[in-house]
């Protein structure tokens, strides 16, 4: 009878634990079917011209 009421109280302590998951890993899902977008809109970020900084970097670290 102690064991029965042990295994209760741990499976009642994760159960919100195992909702909280679950409501976690769903609402992007969630959150994807309530936008109303068609399918000519588009996100993107504006584009900036590179300064060159990485080609400096990769020189200056095969030199070193």
């Amino acid at each position: 009878m102690i064991h029965q009421t042990s295994t209760r109280s741990s499976v009642s302590a994760m159960l919100p634990r195992f909702a909280f998951l679950l409501a976690a890993l769903f609402a992007p899902l969630v959150a994807m079917q309530a936008v109303q977008a068609g399918s000519d809109t588009f996100i993107e970020d504006s584009r900036k011209l590179s300064s060159g900084a990485g080609l400096v970097l990769v020189v200056s670290l095969q030199r070193g």
